[in-house]
């Protein structure tokens, strides 16, 4: 979605958890590509089955280059991130009940008309909106293939995070520049199950 020059330097931040930045308060934690404090989650804000779940995403990473078309739940590291969080819970003596992630993907295909510079600032004031309203765990984004196809994910605390976070002035002008800037783009919906114990775990289709 992004230039490639915009993204070599975000990737850096994706496993950056607070504490490993003595700038960093504690509190905080890069959750996406845009590392600036008011990017940053608020732990406070949250309960700890999500505290535990957005320290979990941090190990978040592709699989495979053709994530852009191939299947989302084999183009990334689910097993670990999943692991992460066992072990997390297990570390504070914490017992995870039976708990759903809403997950929103979102493909696209640029052409090679389209402006990177103005694609990144849509997508850097989207994100900060989403951080403000809360309950977004975790933004991920790859780079744009040979064909200029390209995927994004956001992992909300619920779904209703999901439509507050994505109601604001930037996610509305992102989405009326989608038929300028994209050759074709589309979204699916998704959820993570985590069962009690985290003794099991799935991604599967969302219904309302």
């Amino acid at each position: 979605m992004q230039s490639t020059k915009f993204m070599s330097g975000a990737r850096s931040s994706f496993s950056l958890v607070d504490g490993t930045n003595t700038d960093t308060p504690q509190e905080l934690i890069v959750v996406s590509p845009y590392a600036s404090r008011s990017h940053l989650m608020d732990m406070s804000t949250l309960d700890m089955p999500n505290q535990l779940m957005t320290k979990a995403l941090t190990l978040l990473r592709s699989l495979r280059n053709d994530y852009a078309t191939a299947p989302y739940t084999s183009s990334f590291n689910w097993s670990a991130v999943v692991s992460s969080l066992a072990h997390l819970a297990k570390a504070e003596e914490y017992t995870l009940r039976s708990q759903e992630f809403y997950i929103v993907v979102f493909r696209s295909q640029i052409p090679p008309t389209s402006s990177r510079t103005r694609l990144a600032e849509l997508d850097e004031e989207s994100h900060l909106e989403a951080m403000e309203s809360g309950g977004l765990l975790k933004y991920w984004f790859g780079e744009p293939d040979v064909t200029g196809r390209n995927l994004a994910t956001c992992v909300w605390r619920n779904r209703e995070d999901a439509k507050l976070g994505s109601s604001g002035k930037g996610h509305h002008q992102a989405m009326r520049a989608t038929k300028g800037l994209y050759t074709e783009w589309g979204i699916q919906r998704l959820k993570l199950v985590v069962d009690d114990g985290i003794k099991d775990w799935r991604i599967i289709e969302w219904e309302d």
